[in-house]
């Protein structure tokens, strides 16, 4: 297994730190428990440049700048834990999708790379809010509406917000990739498939 390149961890941390700045501004409110953003979008890029392994550490560190810049609110250590650094981590697993997304942005299909993009996010943003939605379950469920139980306030709370999320960081990801592909190829790619891809 190849060790994670040093631009790569450089990379991380730079986008964690634009990922925390984007989770300041404010969020797009669908209901007053449901709030959307695209915070989750330097992320994304990261996992679509570099892979799992890099956008999972971005992950964990954008989880870790929340809890330095205070920006938590958290009921036990269980639930700190689950919500600020597991949740935030797991949007990393868009960068599964690396492969196929580099492959498609080197034979230069603008339909494909948007299909795995589009796909990749739902599958990151479904990562996410699964651990959410596990500790709502367990954690939040006090704070259910009376005659509502704990499982639906949060598969409605959190289902609602990965689908607004997911969707608004699509459409962010779709626009920016389509205005610049440089954005999401990964380093050391070959300057003639470069030159085929920005055409």
């Amino acid at each position: 297994m190849k060790k994670i390149k040093l631009v790569a961890l450089i990379e991380a941390a730079f986008f964690a730190a634009i990922a925390m700045v984007l989770d300041l501004l404010p969020a797009i409110h669908v209901t007053p428990a449901v709030s959307i953003s695209f915070a989750m979008v330097p992320i994304f890029i990261l996992a679509f440049r570099w892979g799992f392994r890099v956008s999972f550490i971005s992950g964990f560190l954008w989880g870790l700048l929340q809890v330095v810049t205070g920006d938590i609110y958290f009921l036990s250590l269980d639930q700190f834990l689950i919500e600020y650094f597991i949740a935030f981590a797991f949007v990393g697993f868009a960068g599964l999708f690396h492969t196929v997304i580099q492959k498609a942005l080197q034979q230069g299909s603008k339909l494909s790379v948007a299909t795995w993009v589009v796909l990749a996010v739902f599958v990151g943003s479904l990562a996410r809010y699964f651990w959410h939605f596990v500790a709502g379950v367990i954690y939040w469920g006090d704070y259910a509406p009376e005659g509502t139980s704990a499982f639906m306030y949060s598969l409605i709370v959190n289902g609602g917000t990965m689908i607004g999320a997911a969707v608004l960081c699509s459409i962010v990801l779709v626009l920016l990739i389509s205005a610049s592909k440089r954005i999401i190829m990964k380093k050391g790619n070959s300057p003639i498939a470069s030159e085929r891809i920005v055409q």
